[in-house]
């Protein structure tokens, strides 16, 4: 007994030093999305900064793959000692979960650190395709059921579920591509590969503004400020239909403490320095800088919305 107190107080010593000392060497940062996602381009930007302020370099590694599961799996299973992060958004928490089995408990094998930033959507389309507007996609979709496509970055995907919640409120069927990430899913609107797309503003805006897509509709309460001539989705005839979606980081369960908070406040100094807060609304991004008992609050108000939304939508792994 004697020995197992006294191991306690050593390990209760040696927290604070550890966290003193911390960081001691470069920290890796798990990016479960691909490269050029916005996820990817919002953690990139706030890991420099934190690398930079903490004097140690911030690894981003993209491990893409099954809507972002391979890489939860990853941050899950590696050792809590404040070296590995992981940027997990609200598709891997709250959505996937919903949907089919993952490998991992959105709620008990994370610790969360800070919600990092909000994105902004819209709903785009081929220039060929004949609907210029809302309306008109909604009745060519409803005089061609089944014969238009859209692309999305997965199964489970903020692509995916969006498209599903606007077929349901909408009442029309549009074929659904599930692509391994949500770039490529963009991309290929350009090539008329698929016909329309849900997709982060941060990844479609050059192609909007050279004009080789087309926005129909922002899926927000108001309209953004980099797309002012678009209308919400309730200025177009779909009242009520709103869509914004956010990313974490977080690290492995069993972090010690005083490492979880010198990591949020990182990342809040962060992502509240003007220079990567200019950077991250240029983007049709929303900085946030949370404390971690937000990242916590978002996954179970996120985790009982999308089961309603999923349910209502009927949505389905196949």
């Amino acid at each position: 007994m004697f020995r197992l107190m006294a191991g306690g107080v050593l390990l209760a010593l040696a927290l604070p030093c550890a966290a003193q000392q911390y960081p001691a060497k470069p920290i890796l940062l798990v990016m479960p999305l691909q490269a050029g996602s916005a996820v990817d381009a919002m953690i990139r930007i706030v890991a420099q900064k934190m690398g930079d302020n903490m004097g140690r370099p911030i690894v981003v590694e993209n491990q893409p793959g099954a809507a972002g599961v391979i890489g939860a799996e990853r941050v899950k299973r590696a050792a809590p000692d404040g070296y590995t992060l992981g940027a997990l958004n609200d598709s891997i928490l709250t959505m996937i979960p919903n949907i089919r089995q993952v490998p991992y408990d959105p709620l008990r094998d994370y610790a969360p650190v800070s919600v990092v930033a909000g994105i902004t959507w819209v709903l785009v389309a081929n220039n060929d395709l004949p609907a210029k507007t809302v309306p008109e996609l909604i009745a060519l979709a409803k005089s061609r059921p089944g014969k238009l496509d859209y692309s999305s970055g997965g199964i489970g995907s903020p692509q995916h579920v969006a498209m599903e919640a606007f077929k349901a409120a909408t009442g029309t069927f549009i074929v659904h591509i599930p692509y391994r990430g949500a770039t490529q899913a963009a991309l290929d609107i350009i090539s008329n590969q698929v016909q329309v797309h849900f997709s982060a503003v941060s990844i479609v805006m050059p192609h909007i503004v050279s004009g080789k897509m087309r926005a129909l509709g922002v899926p927000g309460a108001r309209r953004s400020p980099l797309l002012p001539a678009v209308p919400t989705m309730a200025e177009a005839g779909v009242p009520g239909f709103e869509w914004q979606t956010w990313a974490s980081i977080v690290v492995p369960v069993g972090t010690p403490k005083p490492i979880v908070d010198r990591l949020n406040a990182e990342v809040v100094k962060a992502v509240n320095a003007a220079d990567v807060r200019d950077k991250l609304i240029v983007q049709g991004l929303d900085p946030i800088g949370s404390p971690p008992e937000a990242v916590t609050q978002r996954t179970q108000d996120g985790l009982r919305r999308m089961s309603a939304i999923v349910k209502r939508a009927g949505i389905t792994a196949d």
